[in-house]
């Protein structure tokens, strides 16, 4: 009876989150509802949800739109940037119920807090046959592209290449470019290996000249990944999740996908903690989404 024993952990584990808190608001600022967002789904072809990553709330918020849009939108995928393209076949072989959980876990190299805040969404699209697209570009290139530089990966080999987007890739907006450069300055006082969102290796003045390229590479893997997904299903929608710097603005990821497929309808949505909640800071939040969720500060 050894194999019950061996079950019990993921069987202990909830497929559920809390009712997220949140106030919402639109892009200049204007109270509204998830009614009226649901509605703004219908046209588009991609949402994107920009998460912080310790935010409960925010990981609740996913869960939650994630029930809505798919009792209101099929086909819909999930897509995710927290699994890499090179393990897109161990969640295929888990969705479709081939692999155990256990093993899916020791070889799809999942975020430390994937038991409490994605294991939720990845459950839910396994029980309602929803794909998952494994979109992030795998770490170990996104290492060698921020230490070397983009064209570091044109040495790679032909396997290696079929994990990424087409090289050589579009450089990163100088608008985008300007951002992530302020918000490394700004963090730099602070523990930066904390902050995967934002930062893909060591900072410059560590040595490393090339940072801007590993991030730029994970915008353009996620905005080909969604591009590939929905030139495969024309109809479809997909519901993708990521670090709110890749998306906010429509700048870093939604821009790559533009490129990528000219014409993807698109929806941003951010969820930004706030020591003002549940009012609406104006001068850091007006514009950067079409719709804003308001949530409770956390703790870094």
């Amino acid at each position: 009876m050894l194999w019950i024993f061996l079950l019990l952990p993921a069987l202990m584990l909830s497929d559920s989150l809390p009712e997220p808190q949140y106030a919402l608001y639109t892009a200049d600022g204007s109270p509204t509802t998830l009614d009226v967002l649901l509605q703004a789904t219908d046209t588009v072809e991609v949402i994107f949800f920009g998460e912080t990553h310790n935010d409960p709330n925010a990981h609740a918020l996913e869960a939650l739109l994630l029930r809505k849009l798919t009792e209101r939108h099929r086909p819909l995928a999930l897509s995710m940037e927290m699994f890499e393209r090179d393990v897109q076949l161990v969640m295929d072989e888990y969705l479709q119920g081939f692999i155990r959980e256990r093993d899916f876990l020791r070889d799809s190299r999942p975020w430390k807090n994937y038991r409490t805040d994605y294991r939720p969404l990845v459950e839910w699209a396994k029980t309602h046959t929803l794909p998952v697209l494994a979109a992030n570009a795998p770490a170990r290139y996104v290492h060698l592209a921020a230490r070397q530089g983009i064209q570091a990966l044109s040495r790679l080999s032909e396997q290696a290449r079929a994990f990424l987007p087409p090289l050589p890739l579009h450089e990163a907006s100088s608008r985008y470019r300007s951002k992530f450069f302020a918000e490394m300055r700004r963090m730099m006082p602070r523990d930066t290996t904390a902050h995967a969102d934002t930062l893909a290796s060591p900072p410059p003045m560590h040595g490393n000249f090339h940072i801007m390229d590993g991030q730029n590479l994970r915008d353009a893997s996620m905005a080909y990944t969604i591009a590939l997904h929905l030139i495969a299903y024309p109809s479809g929608k997909v519901f993708h999740v990521n670090g709110a710097f890749h998306s906010d603005e429509g700048l870093g990821t939604p821009e790559h996908l533009r490129r990528f497929r000219p014409g993807t309808r698109m929806l941003i949505l951010s969820a930004r903690p706030s020591e003002t909640f549940p009012d609406f800071n104006t001068e850091k939040m007006a514009g950067i989404a079409d719709f804003i969720f308001v949530t409770p500060p956390v703790e870094d």
